[in-house]
């Protein structure tokens, strides 16, 4: 998570002339440049995963993902039907567009239903360190009975730390992203949900937009592509499971 390094790359990549570019902008005042070199060099840009908000005014053909603060929004109407009123967002990357305004919309959805959120920024490189400190907050809290992480690796110390505090039947959790680990404490019943953003398709489809812009001029007319927000609860996690098998999920 280097914005500097990042916006070199897409430098790099715009030297070599390329048919098409594809890039994640989390950062747009760090990566905006680069993007806008990209463009006006007459290379074809689509961008994917984090940058939905900012994809049109950076004049990107189409923004290939899910909207961050609906997904985030659609998460917190789930864990406020399911109980919760009293919540933890852990953010791993502070200054992560697309992570914060996950964490928004959680926090309004959750607003809206009578409940509270608590924003938690925590280090994963030092998983240790972030499991003490979503165990901190649930201990000077005694009212939290959820949790929100943004990823598989905040979910990872997030359910260690729910485990060591005793909390398994009284703070529920869910998570943005799917691993293994999510799959399976979803399929276990230790977490509510994952917010599924399809990931394989915010790498398949903007390849497939290319080569079709690039061949027969073709172009989408809505600013952004959804993939997601789809939701792998207990009723579906079977089926995602033997998916991510074959390496589509």
């Amino acid at each position: 998570y280097n914005m500097v390094e990042m916006s070199q790359l897409i430098d790099a990549a715009v030297a070599s002339e390329p048919d098409g570019l594809v890039v994640s902008i989390p950062d747009a005042e760090a990566l905006s440049p680069a993007i806008e070199r990209a463009i006006a060099a007459g290379i074809p840009v689509i961008s994917m995963n984090s940058g939905s908000d900012v994809a049109a005014e950076l004049g990107v053909l189409v923004h290939v993902g899910q909207t961050e603060y609906e997904a985030g929004f659609g998460g917190g109407e789930r864990m406020a039907e399911a109980g919760v009123t009293n919540a933890i967002c852990l953010i791993q990357e502070a200054g992560n567009a697309g992570l914060e305004a996950r964490c928004q919309g959680f926090t309004d959805a959750m607003s809206e239903a009578g409940g509270t959120v608590e924003q938690l920024v925590v280090d994963l490189n030092n998983p240790t360190e972030a499991q003490q400190r979503v165990e901190a907050a649930m201990t000077a809290n005694a009212e939290v009975n959820g949790i929100l992480a943004l990823g598989p690796s905040g979910a990872a110390p997030a359910l260690l730390a729910i485990a060591n505090a005793g909390k398994v039947d009284t703070v529920q959790i869910a998570t943005f992203d799917l691993s293994p680990e999510v799959l399976t404490a979803i399929q276990d019943g230790t977490m509510l949900f994952a917010i599924d953003q399809q990931q394989y398709l915010q790498g398949y489809l903007p390849i497939v937009l290319l080569k079709l812009y690039a061949t027969n001029a073709n172009t989408i007319a809505n600013g952004v592509l959804m993939t997601g927000p789809g939701f792998v609860t207990a009723e579906n996690v079977d089926q995602v499971i033997e998916l991510t098998e074959e390496g589509t999920r």
